[in-house]
């Protein structure tokens, strides 16, 4: 289950890397694109949530908490892009990303460790 969640952030990452390029050109990135990285964002968390309500003592506690905040970003910058037609802020995306970032990195030193 955490190597699941560990390939689908993965993937997102890469799909986040090109919507991240897009907003900081100011144009509004492909919407396959945006909707891919959302999903398997979505989906590694849900398989990170399901890993640690199935081991309640031992999940990496803070890789979940700032999955969940870049979530929370992510929605934000969706709706920006795509309700209001507007990409960005760039400042949003980025943190965004740096937090996705250091979630990743936190789960694989779990999961490594």
């Amino acid at each position: 289950m955490l190597t699941i969640a560990i390939l689908l952030f993965a993937v997102a990452a890469v799909f986040g890397i090109i919507n991240l390029s897009r907003v900081a050109k100011q144009t509004s990135p492909p919407a396959a694109v945006v909707y891919s990285h959302g999903t398997a964002a979505a989906l590694g968390l849900i398989m990170l949530i399901i890993y640690a309500v199935q081991h309640p003592g031992e999940h990496p506690k803070w890789s979940l908490i700032l999955f969940a905040v870049a979530a929370a970003g992510g929605f934000l910058l969706y709706y920006n892009d795509r309700v209001k037609g507007k990409p960005g802020p760039v400042a949003l995306a980025v943190i965004h990303g740096l937090v996705a970032v250091t979630a990743f990195v936190i789960l694989l030193m779990f999961f490594l460790g």
